[in-house]
């Protein structure tokens, strides 16, 4: 279905920009070989649900797929992978994209994808599979250079939406190497069909035809040696005759290179560049540092001008470019050509390649593609721009869902051993670790903002916040939110930050709520009631809703010590009406929100929103950390407290016990630890009663998700660091939670109590 850029744009959420060239199959070539005989093996193939095309590069894999698709129909979804799609969410707004064009799909899937923190495997696949499944026909999704894909959060995403598709659809998934799918489990079941290497080499026909397409006739001897010494390669065949045409030997054509051969670089060398005019080999080699290309774009880079027109004569003499759109405005080289070029440019010009990098980062940058010039500026080692463009960027990002693409950014300054060198950066990394329930590397970022907060003589030469603030409102700041020094401090940190924060800035709502939360822990709620209730005001007016919500939450929990109960009512229901209209539910904030509307809906007697309530807040616990210790512990509280007016003093326990290990950490949290030992002499009181889903503790929850995989307790315990044996104790615990006995079963009753999507 067609859309309008920005109608795309606005579904896919803030600062997301998808490139249209990702959705569909690559433009063909004129001349392009028909691959008839694999085409009509992929058509004749689609009962089976899952297809395998797996080869080196240069094989024609997506070559073939496309001439698939075009005989396929209108039913097939389309992406092609890419480095930057190693984000969960960022893979999965494309495939959502991709489906939305074949048939729009539940808004609820972009809305999920736009949500911090969000499970992709316990939120957004099941929304996803039941999706597909409302679809009116079936739909095959195709995944082009599958490959690319190395976080292990998006393998996972790939191979559990291969598992959920219904009945009727397909993935066609192509790779150099094998997919990650359960491929030994499907094969015994008949489930996949297999496309390798040797499908994918060119018989004879084909490959006169494709050296023919590129200008070059040989005898027939001729061209069975040739197709001989390249085994029928595709790419191997190309650049035998580009090498011919260039002014190579003939009878060396195609000589001592197959797909995995090592002399490739020197044929390609020696046989092609050599024969090319100089000027076209530097143009090759140096825009071979770009991902994509345009003509202004290789002007900037190459410091030249006329870049458009070689990009044109480059597609029209098929020299393995190809273009991404329909005006030619932007091109790509084919994936293992442009590998050898930059191993050329490597070895031709090494002390060239950063400067290069350097041009296309600022390229980048004023025309609008901020996070491709991220990219040339951490491969310039333009530590510089990469931190201001990052610190524009990061939390924006954070916000629109793309978690794992603000932590990788974070991931290059340590990996360089640079997380001391700008004071922005390390405030937000703190932030946003903090916000995602990391609190060891919160705490190194913290402790290097604190390293900038002690050195004044260096705060100069770093760049200025990018809202206009001022540096010691941001470090300042974060004091307020990470809370390490104890309430009054926090509050003092909270003012200084409101002092120096611009009149625009996004912060100032959550430092307000900092603040208000200070005064009211310390034990103040008049003027706790009266700063939150600005604070609430001012997230309103600045679209600040996690800020907005949580200032809410807490004058309702002031309304209810007053016996209030009517304005804590409406108070209440605001803060949920947001985090629901908003999609903030997986922020660290939202469990406080729920568990004060569970702690509403148990006053006026409604039991069952009451458990809605708490099993939405206990799925978040992995959450409340000691990052965050003083809303970690409040929420905890509030919890226990819940669970108590339930006669569930076991989950209070759970609760209460997760909030005093905190407090081991945190101890100067105001009112909260009195709060916690009064909570806990009641508890005293209690007998113990049968463990029940709210005892599951917070090593369990961050299981859940992973128990409707495909993954075994051995995969599981890689991704989550911990050993087999500690797997299964945790799930037969977790069974026994649930009154189940199987995990099937627990899958089961979790979605029937809400903790997983169904």
């Amino acid at each position: 279905m067609d859309k309008s850029s920005g109608e795309e744009e606005s579904r896919l959420g803030p600062l997301f920009e998808p490139l249209e060239s990702k959705l569909h199959p690559p433009w063909a070539r004129p001349g392009v070989v028909p691959r008839t005989e694999l085409v009509e093996r992929l058509l004749n193939s689609q009962a089976t649900p899952f297809v395998c095309v797996v080869a080196p590069a240069g094989y024609g894999k997506t070559t073939v797929l496309a001439q698939w698709a075009a005989r396929k129909g209108n039913r097939v979804a389309w992406v092609s992978v890419d480095r930057r799609d190693n984000d969960p969410v960022v893979l999965l707004r494309y495939v959502a994209a991709a489906l939305d064009r074949v048939e729009p799909i539940d808004p609820g899937v972009f809305q999920a994808l736009a949500s911090a923190g969000v499970s992709v495997l316990g939120t957004v696949l099941p929304r996803f599979a039941s999706a597909v499944s409302a679809m009116a026909e079936p739909v095959a999704l195709v995944l082009d250079h599958v490959e690319l894909l190395d976080n292990r959060e998006c393998v996972d995403a790939v191979a559990e939406l291969a598992m959920r598709l219904p009945t009727g659809s397909q993935l066609l998934l192509a790779s150099r190497r094998t997919p990650p799918l359960p491929v030994a489990l499907l094969r015994a079941q008949g489930q996949m069909a297999e496309i390798g290497v040797d499908q994918l080499a060119m018989n004879e026909q084909e490959a006169r035809a494709l050296l023919e397409g590129a200008g070059v006739g040989l005898a027939d001897a001729d061209l069975t040696e040739v197709r001989r010494r390249t085994e029928g390669w595709p790419v191997g065949l190309h650049l035998a005759a580009l090498a011919v045409k260039a002014g190579g030997q003939q009878h060396q054509a195609g000589l001592g290179f197959t797909g995995d051969d090592r002399f490739m670089a020197d044929y390609l060398r020696s046989e092609l560049l050599a024969h090319l005019p100089p000027e076209l080999v530097t143009f090759l080699t140096r825009t071979a540092v770009l991902d994509r290309m345009s003509g202004p774009l290789c002007d900037a880079v190459l410091a030249t001008g006329g870049s458009g027109r070689v990009l044109e004569s480059l597609e029209d003499s098929n020299l393995l470019l190809a273009a991404l759109d329909r005006q030619r405005q932007w091109y790509r080289y084919h994936q293992l050509f442009r590998e050898l070029l930059r191993a050329e440019l490597e070895l031709r010009e090494p002390e060239l390649v950063p400067r290069l990098h350097a041009r296309a980062a600022a390229w980048c940058e004023s025309n609008g593609l901020p996070e491709l010039a991220i990219d040339h500026a951490q491969a310039a080692g333009d530590v510089d721009r990469v931190a201001r463009l990052v610190a524009s960027l990061v939390f924006r990002t954070y916000a629109g869902g793309r978690v794992e693409t603000a932590l990788r950014w974070f991931r290059w300054f340590e990996d360089q051993g640079l997380v001391d060198h700008d004071p922005s950066v390390a405030v937000l990394g703190a932030w946003v670790h903090a916000l995602v329930g990391r609190p060891a590397a919160a705490e190194r970022w913290a402790d290097a903002a604190e390293r900038w907060a002690g050195a004044a003589d260096r705060a100069p030469v770093a760049a200025a916040p990018p809202d206009g603030s001022t540096m010691e409102s941001y470090l300042a700041m974060l004091g307020g939110l990470l809370c390490r020094k104890g309430m009054p401090q926090m509050r003092a940190d909270a003012q200084a930050a409101l002092a120096g924060l611009s009149a625009g800035s996004p912060w100032q709502a959550a430092t307000m709520v900092f603040e208000g939360a200070a005064y009211l822990l310390d034990g103040d709620a008049d003027q706790a009631d009266l700063i939150l209730a600005h604070a609430a005001e001012v997230g309103t007016d600045t679209g600040a809703f996690p800020a907005t919500s949580t200032a809410l939450a807490e004058r309702a929990i002031i309304a209810m010590e007053r016996q209030q109960w009517h304005e804590a009512k409406v108070l209440a229901e605001q803060a949920f009406t947001i985090l629901s209209a908003e999609h903030l539910d997986d922020y660290i904030m939202s469990p406080l929100v729920h568990t004060v509307a569970a702690r509403m809906a148990l006053h006026h007697g409604d039991l069952p929103r009451a458990r809605e309530h708490l099993v939405q807040a206990a799925r978040l616990r992995p959450l409340l950390t000691y990052a965050v210790s003083w809303g970690a512990v409040q929420t905890l509280l509030e919890m226990a407290r819940a669970y108590l007016t339930l006669d569930d003093a076991s989950g209070a326990r759970t609760a209460l016990r997760q909030a005093h290990g905190i407090l081991q950490l945190r101890p100067d949290l105001g009112v909260l630890p009195k709060q916690a030992d009064e909570l806990q002499a009641m508890l005293d009181t209690v007998r113990a009663g049968v463990p029940g889903v709210s005892t599951l503790t917070t090593a369990e929850v961050r299981l859940l998700p992973l128990l409707p995989t495909h993954l075994n307790f051995s995969e599981i315990g890689q991704r989550l660091y911990l050993s087999k044996h500690t797997v299964k104790t945790q799930a037969v615990s977790i069974y026994r939670k649930l009154g189940t006995s199987s995990r099937s079963q627990a899958v089961q009753r979790l979605q029937e109590i809400g903790l997983l999507e169904g």
